[in-house]
């Protein structure tokens, strides 16, 4: 929770840059004619934001995809996969926008990493409670199509950041395995349940 949680200050911290100093944007974004001269900003770009609803959004996913993913592989192999992700996203944007920023490829890189590692885990796509592993898949959907009827949005970022994410939740599966219930566990959750549907008939 704790890279998380920096993380995130991070990229607030930014923001409040690129509105207070002028120029800073345009010094630390991805430029796809310019970036051979200014290498870094594959990285700076990650943590510029275009507006406080892009911001926001942003950084309420990595909140709770990041906390979740922290929480199973640890500070050091939860930051290296967010750079990671991050860098491989802006690469991808390379190649389909003249600019971008934003954390997005870098989230997606943890969605990828959480629906390999916990592909069960019941998590939040538009709104809709569903399976870690559909979440993922509804994300790659959208972006595909978005890719072919493009927008503001970097879809081809994101396709990136999700591939890269779910190609380390591959590597990192024998590690970090998903928690079996105890048989003994399971045998009392069901008894638990019958008693509770005996109660509810007897009262209905």
């Amino acid at each position: 929770m704790k890279s998380t949680l920096i993380l995130i200050a991070a990229c607030i911290f930014a923001f409040v840059l690129q509105t207070a100093v002028q120029g800073f944007t345009d010094a630390f974004i991805l430029d796809s004619a310019a970036v051979w001269s200014r290498p870094w900003t594959l990285l700076t770009a990650v943590f510029l934001h275009a507006d406080l609803l892009h911001l926001g959004y942003n950084m309420i996913a990595l909140f709770f995809f990041g906390a979740i993913l922290e929480s199973i592989v640890g500070a050091r192999i939860f930051l290296l996969l967010f750079f990671i992700a991050g860098l491989d996203a802006s690469f991808a944007s390379l190649f389909f926008y003249e600019q971008s920023l934003g954390a997005s490829g870098a989230v997606y890189g943890l969605i990828g990493a959480l629906a390999v590692l916990r592909p069960k885990l019941t998590a939040f796509a538009l709104g809709v409670p569903m399976p870690m592993i559909v979440v993922a898949g509804v994300y790659l959907i959208l972006d595909i199509l978005g890719v072919f009827y493009p927008t503001n949005i970097a879809n081809a970022a994101h396709i990136a950041g999700l591939f890269v994410g779910a190609l380390a939740g591959l590597l990192l599966r024998r590690k970090f395995p998903e928690p079996k219930r105890r048989k003994s566990e399971k045998a009392l959750s069901d008894k638990e349940i019958q008693e509770w549907e005996k109660e509810w008939m007897k009262n209905a």
